[in-house]
């Protein structure tokens, strides 16, 4: 009819029953840390949901109840654009965890080069000892034995 008392009315019978459903839905199925600290409220029809945008309903929804609305032509791009950010809050928890592997990976490769260190100093303590004793000690032993060698052929030219 055009009459705009009734067109006042009825906005306003439709902001307080979409607050009502918001709300409901905020009671009944936002609950975090078991879901998102928001939903989403479906409007069916493109009218419906254009009537919502027009009255201002969408900054005061996701303000008081944390409650998006879409419409037939938003929900699939709206569902969309959740999958990617939780996709993406994902693959940053499984880097976080990967650099925290990586982390404890250097800190034991530390370590582990650290032993390394100390037994290559050993094995070459371990080498420098077996050439004293091959060098040092082996001479010793063949001056000791070129020495009997020596007094043996003496004692058999003394005879």
């Amino acid at each position: 009819t055009g009459d705009s008392e009734i067109i006042n009315r009825s906005s306003k019978t439709l902001v307080q029953r979409i607050k009502q459903f918001a709300k409901d839905i905020h009671t009944k199925y936002v609950e975090p840390p078991y879901t998102t600290d928001f939903a989403i409220m479906f409007l069916p029809t493109e009218g419906l949901y254009a009537e919502a945008v027009n009255l201002g309903l969408v900054e005061v929804l996701q303000r008081e109840y944390k409650i998006n609305i879409a419409g037939p032509s938003t929900m699939a791009a709206m569902l969309n654009s959740l999958q990617m950010g939780f996709r993406t809050l994902a693959l940053e928890k499984r880097s976080s965890e990967v650099w925290q592997v990586l982390g404890e990976v250097k800190s034991e490769f530390e370590k582990f080069y650290s032993v390394l260190e100390t037994a290559q100093k050993r094995i070459t303590q371990t080498g420098d000892e077996l050439d004293k004793l091959i060098g040092v000690r082996m001479r010793a032993m063949e001056r000791k034995l070129r020495s009997v060698e020596k007094s043996e052929s003496n004692s058999f030219d003394d005879m």
